[in-house]
């Protein structure tokens, strides 16, 4: 089968590669489509902590199943459906209060033997697999990943109705989280970003106010000028300094989710947050009901998602699509690989 690999730092190959074995609990997908996640933009420069080239990218995917394992009892062929790619041993205490993304042992697309989503076909174990709904197409299944980590954002947070909330960076997972927060009941939404394509977007998906940082050193002053203090701010862009700022931005009380991938240190003003008892939590991937609670939001219409995806582009096209993300060309956004 054709499969698409980072094969190394800002290289993109589609190589012919053996067809994944299936196990007894497993089923195959027919891929459909891929999504192109900030994470995978890591991978492609060199800079992810476990997925590294050469390796077959990719973990968001819809498709259709066409090969199922013997024990396999809820999935039949011809299933639409959709993967949490992340699997736990099922054994230690995360696992069994339904915390997969905590397990010591977790296993995900792209890491060891496990293919990632971008190829013809894609094994997952029968236990991370959802069936959409019938009348949900494969360009919105796709997205139920990474408008989980939007849904387990929020979780972590405890978002709540009348909030005041801050979204700092407006790429596709800020802006899912933002559609959440709007969901969940937040009544002030500020975005920031450096695009002003991408604070269009936030406005569209229910920003209340938005910013452009770009050049701007006071812009924290700026935005409490505006908004004044925010109960929750959400960090979904790792950019040097962020999580100071983002503390500067909240509230006595308030607290910081911490979204994005972040390679460097990060400074941190322990007066301000103790002092002043706020708080930094911690957000790492999702747990099977933020999933499941994503595909019932994208099947509800309740989260707007139709200008979350800017290109559909073929797999023989993907390396053009890495580009297209990494360097922020044509207003892209999420960036979807067919199959």
């Amino acid at each position: 089968m054709k499969a698409v690999y980072v094969d190394s730092p800002y290289q993109i190959a589609v190589k012919e590669v053996e067809t994944a074995p299936l196990g007894e609990g497993d089923v195959r997908i027919q891929v459909k489509a891929a999504g192109i996640c900030g994470s995978d933009i890591h991978a492609y420069k060199g800079l992810h902590p476990f997925r590294k080239p050469p390796v077959i990218i990719g973990h968001e995917v819809a498709g259709e199943v066409i090969e199922v394992g013997s024990k396999v009892t809820r999935l039949k062929v011809g299933d639409k459906v959709t993967v949490e790619p992340q699997a736990g041993c099922g054994k230690c205490e995360p696992c069994l209060t339904g915390h997969t993304n905590y397990c010591n042992t977790r296993k995900a697309p792209g890491i060891g033997s496990w293919y990632g989503t971008m190829a013809e076909n894609f094994v997952a174990p029968e236990e991370c697999v959802f069936v959409l709904p019938n009348d949900m197409d494969f360009k919105t299944g796709v997205l139920a990943e990474p408008l989980a980590v939007g849904v387990h954002a929020i979780r972590k947070g405890d978002i709540k109705v009348g909030d005041k909330v801050a979204i700092l960076g407006t790429g596709p997972i800020g802006l899912l989280a933002l559609a959440v927060a709007k969901e969940a009941g937040a009544t002030t939404i500020l975005a920031t970003d450096v695009f002003d394509y991408c604070l269009e977007s936030a406005l569209q998906l229910g920003a209340t106010h938005t910013i452009n940082i770009k050049g701007k050193e006071n812009w924290v002053e700026e935005a409490k000028r505006q908004i004044g203090e925010f109960d929750k701010v959400l960090v979904a862009v790792g950019v040097p300094r962020i999580i100071n700022q983002a503390v500067s931005l909240l509230r006595k009380g308030g607290r910081v989710v911490t979204i994005a991938m972040f390679h460097e240190e990060q400074s941190l003003d322990i007066m301000q947050l103790q002092g002043q008892e706020k708080e930094i939590v911690g957000c790492f991937c999702y747990t099977r009901e933020d999933t499941a609670t994503a595909l019932d939001l994208l099947a509800s219409g309740r989260v707007k998602y139709d200008s979350i995806v800017t290109h559909i582009l073929p797999y023989d096209k993907a390396d053009e699509g890495f580009r297209i993300v990494d360097k922020k060309l044509d207003n892209s956004l999420k960036v979807l690989i067919t199959f």
